[in-house]
C-alpha cells in the first residue's frame, strides 16, 4: 500500500521536504495543503523580490552564529545539509547562483520567480499533489495515522509534516497535541526614533557602528540606515534580532548608544586633537575628517553640539574636542516603537525545540509528526539564514520520512 505523506504549508520548508521525499523514495504520494490561494509567496516577495536563497558562509559553527535562537539545535543539521549544499541543489536543477560582497546569495537572475518556478517544476515532474485553498481546522492522531481536516477536504497520512510558518492558528493546532508553544514575538524590526539629530537626513547610511541597548549586555555592529521613521540597516536588525524577546518586554520603548566609529571615546579625543593641530586654519565644516562620517550626518552632530560650523579648527576648545568625541562615541538615542522590515516579517516564537529530535526533524512527543521552517522556535538575522533554516529542515525530515 502507498504511503500517503501530508505536508502543511506551501511554503520553502514544505516544498523542499515534499521534493526530497519523493526523490528519496518514489513508491509514496505526497500532498501539501497551503491555506492561500498561491505557494511560495513569501519566497516570491524576500529580497525585494531577488530571494536571497542562502548566505555563504560554509562553516556550521560560524553559521549558528547567526541565529539568536536555534543556533545550538542547527549544528548537527548543518552538517548533514549546509549553504553550499543548497547552492549546488538549486544549481543543478538549472537555476545559477551568485555571491554578493555581503556574503548574500541570490538568484543570477535576480528575481525570485527563478526560485518559485523550479520548487513548483520539481514538485510536478514528482507528482506531488499542490492543494490550494485548504486551511487547516483541525489535527488528531487516529491509531497509526493523522487525520487533517481542512476547509475543503479531510486528509490521512501515515507522516504528517507541519511547515506553516509563524502562524498562529496552526500552532495552537499543535498545542493542543500537547506541543508546548513559546509566545511569538517579531524579531526583525527597524527602530522608530524621533530626534533632531537625524530628523532631515534620510538615506544617510553609515558602513560600521557599534550599537548596544543601555543597561543591557546587547550589542552589534555593522551598517546602520537612516530613514524617514528613525534607524535602520544590518546592524538595527541584528540587534531587533537578538533582542527580540527583551525589546517586546519594554513594549519597544528603550534607548540605544551608537559609537558612529566603533572606535573608543580616548582614541576619537586624540585623533580630534590632532586635526585640530593639522587642519588649524580650516573650517569644521565642511572639512571633517572622518571620511566614514557623511557630510549631512556630521553638520547634525556639530550643531547639535551646538559648535559653529564656521569655526576653524584651531578655536576648537578642549571642551569642544571632548563634546564632539562623546557624540562621535556615546550618542544617546531614544527608541519609541518599531516598524516590520520590509515585507520580511520574522518572529521569534513557536514550537519548544526542546520537543523536537532534531536529528530528524521529528517530534519526541509524537512518531511520524515532524516540523520544519518557522513553526519552530527557530529565526536568524537577515541574509539568507531564514532560507537555510527552511532548505535544512525540509531537506533531513524528508529524508527521515521515507526511511
Amino acid at each position: 500500500m502507498t504511503k500517503q505523506i501530508v505536508i502543511i504549508g506551501g511554503g520553502a520548508a514544505g516544498f523542499f521536504a515534499a521534493i526530497t521525499c519523493a526523490e528519496q523514495n518514489r513508491d509514496v504520494q505526497i500532498t501539501i495543503l497551503e491555506k492561500s490561494t498561491t505557494v511560495l509567496q513569501k519566497v516570491k516577495v524576500s529580497g525585494g523580490g531577488r530571494c536571497n536563497v542562502t548566505h555563504a558562509c560554509f562553516d556550521p559553527q560560524e553559521l549558528i552564529t547567526f541565529y539568536p535562537r536555534g543556533g545550538k539545535e542547527l549544528l548537527g543539521p548543518f552538517h548533514q545539509f549546509m549553504t553550499g549544499d543548497t547552492m549546488q541543489w538549486f544549481e543543478e536543477r538549472g537555476v545559477p547562483l551568485k555571491i554578493e560582497e555581503d556574503n548574500r546569495v541570490f538568484p543570477v537572475s535576480n528575481s525570485s520567480q527563478s526560485i518559485v518556478d523550479v520548487l513548483i517544476n520539481s514538485a510536478t515532474k514528482n507528482n506531488i499533489v499542490i492543494k490550494t485553498s485548504h486551511r487547516v481546522e483541525s489535527i488528531e492522531k487516529i491509531e497509526n495515522q493523522w487525520k487533517v481536516t481542512t476547509s475543503n477536504g479531510v486528509f490521512l497520512a501515515d507522516k504528517l509534516l507541519v511547515a506553516t510558518g509563524s502562524n498562529t492558528h496552526v500552532w495552537k493546532l499543535i498545542n493542543q497535541s500537547r506541543h508546548t508553544i513559546i509566545e511569538p514575538v517579531p524579531s526583525l524590526f527597524t527602530f522608530n526614533c524621533d530626534d533632531n539629530r537625524i530628523k532631515e537626513i534620510p538615506g544617510v547610511s553609515v558602513p560600521h557602528v557599534t550599537i548596544k541597548i543601555t543597561g543591557t549586555n546587547l550589542e552589534t555592529n555593522g551598517p546602520l540606515l537612516i530613514t524617514h521613521w528613525g534607524i535602520s540597516g544590518p546592524a538595527i536588525l541584528k540587534l531587533s534580532a537578538f533582542g527580540a524577546r527583551l525589546l517586546a518586554e519594554k513594549q519597544y520603548q528603550f534607548s540605544i548608544e551608537i559609537n558612529w566609529l566603533s572606535k573608543s571615546y580616548e582614541s576619537v579625543f586624540n585623533q580630534l586633537s590632532s586635526f585640530k593641530k593639522s587642519l588649524a586654519k580650516k573650517q569644521l565644516l565642511p572639512n571633517s575628517p572622518f571620511e566614514a562620517i557623511p557630510k549631512r550626518l556630521s553638520e547634525k552632530l556639530i550643531n547639535y553640539a551646538s559648535i559653529s560650523g564656521n569655526k576653524n579648527w584651531a578655536d576648537l576648545s578642549k571642551s569642544d574636542l571632548e563634546q564632539l568625541a562623546n557624540l562621535l562615541t556615546q550618542s544617546i538615542f531614544e527608541i519609541n516603537g518599531k516598524s516590520t522590515f520590509k515585507e520580511e516579517f520574522v518572529t521569534a516564537g513557536g514550537i519548544d525545540l526542546k520537543e523536537v529530535n532534531f536529528k530528524r526533524f521529528e517530534s519526541k512527543l509524537h512518531k511520524n509528526l515532524f516540523f520544519a521552517g518557522e513553526v519552530l522556535d527557530i529565526d536568524a538575522v537577515t541574509g539568507g539564514f531564514n532560507f537555510q533554516n527552511a532548505w535544512t529542515g525540509g531537506y533531513i525530515a524528508g529524508k527521515a520520512m521515507v526511511q
